[in-house]
């Protein structure tokens, strides 16, 4: 795969006609090597935020060998990859020959349930395995995240505590999960996640051999700047320490955004301009699903292109190339008031979900994929001598 110094020097040389997917190795590097550093416990990798050969490669490189993985196939892309990773199984429900073969095939040994009929569904599949670790998923509050995770998984308080005596009864080891959402906004959802699995634990006199917080942890857009991580990591040790437990369980977390986001920008062309109506190359069937719904600001710069870039910034409303009126992105977004037909403009964070949320609709999907050294136009790693957050 080739590489430039920079998007500007990408653009210049190729001069693309269909939208192009830059990946910064950096910029992952710099995420894992945080979370290495900060986290007091096991990281998985969502695999589902993005499966991209190069990233799962380097996220493995950086020291992040474990996985959270939510079908067979993305279980076959990290086999490929690295044979010896660790992965668990943490979608609450599957299909009976995919735990099954999951668990012969694949030598899986970690699954994650929120009913008694999964947990059924796992004893029988895996032929009432003796060695398999349980997660019981449980239901908390979603109130502070941009994409609210609370609906479809997890066990409701009043079910949880006879779930978990169930599920207890047939593990190995055992573990406590929830999710607090995704980009969630305030570390205050992990400190209310590590309290209600505080109350599961005094009721039931069960310590678990695992707490699983899941992921949630934000990434940094024009409009969602979140605290620091470091607020995050102080508030989940707080709050495991307030547990008073005389052993504490393995701590667990399952980062995707906040690993890859900033590492990810698709580069589109302005088809044509309406006013402040942007038709562009790339939307809501390719990389920029999150642009439309839930209507997430992606940070947008245009590139510099031999020609004078205006001071002036006007707001914006992107539409993408497909004759679906769907394919609509309001933004608003910043960018110089001169842009017109030919202009090329990167739109940062798109490294979760950008690639995976791509579809071929209308006949329009671009797989061209390059890899870029310079910095990512927002970060929550790459700081400036006054502690702010960097801006490119």
């Amino acid at each position: 795969m080739r590489e430039f110094n920079s998007v500007n020097d990408l653009v210049n040389e190729l001069k693309p006609v269909d939208p192009i997917y830059c990946i910064r190795p950096n910029s992952i590097r710099s995420a894992c090597n945080w979370f290495n550093k900060n986290f007091p416990g096991k990281i998985l990798y969502a695999v589902k935020t993005n499966p991209n050969e190069i990233v799962v490669n380097e996220i493995k490189n950086s020291g992040i060998n474990a996985f959270d993985i939510a079908s067979i196939e993305e279980i076959k892309i990290i086999n490929k990859i690295s044979p010896n990773a660790e992965c668990y199984y943490m979608n609450a429900i599957k299909s009976r020959e995919h735990i099954k073969e999951a668990y012969f095939k694949y030598n899986i040994k970690n699954f994650a349930l929120d009913s008694k009929d999964e947990l059924l569904k796992i004893i029988e599949s895996t032929n009432n395995a003796k060695d398999l670790n349980l997660f019981v998923r449980i239901s908390i509050s979603n109130e502070h995240a941009e994409v609210d995770l609370s609906k479809k998984f997890g066990a409701i308080s009043s079910e949880a505590l006879g779930l978990f005596r169930l599920t207890k009864a047939h593990s190995a080891k055992i573990g406590l999960s929830f999710h607090v959402g995704s980009q969630c906004m305030h570390p205050i959802s992990y400190t209310k996640g590590i309290g209600e699995i505080g109350n599961i634990i005094r009721k039931t006199k069960i310590i678990p051999d695992f707490i699983n917080v899941g992921g949630g942890f934000p990434s940094i857009y024009p409009d969602l700047r979140p605290q620091s991580l470091d607020s995050y990591i102080f508030e989940i040790k707080k709050a495991l320490a307030n547990l008073k437990l005389n052993k504490m369980p393995q701590l667990i977390c399952e980062p995707g955004r906040a690993l890859v986001a900033e590492s990810g920008s698709t580069i589109v062309k302005v088809i044509l301009r309406k006013k402040q109506k942007l038709y562009i190359n790339d939307g809501t069937y390719g990389s920029l699903f999150d642009a439309g719904q839930p209507n997430i600001i992606f940070p947008a710069r245009m590139i510099q292109n031999g020609r004078i870039i205006s001071k002036k910034l006007t707001a914006f409303n992107f539409y993408g190339p497909t004759c679906d009126s769907m394919d609509y992105m309001k933004g608003p977004f910043i960018l110089p008031n001169n842009i017109k037909e030919g202009d090329y403009i990167e739109l940062g964070q798109v490294g979760s979900y950008g690639i995976t949320f791509r579809t071929k609709f209308n006949g329009f999907f671009s797989n061209e994929i390059y890899k870029v050294k310079d910095n990512a136009i927002l970060s929550m790693y790459e700081k400036e001598d006054d502690g702010k957050y960097l801006v490119a």
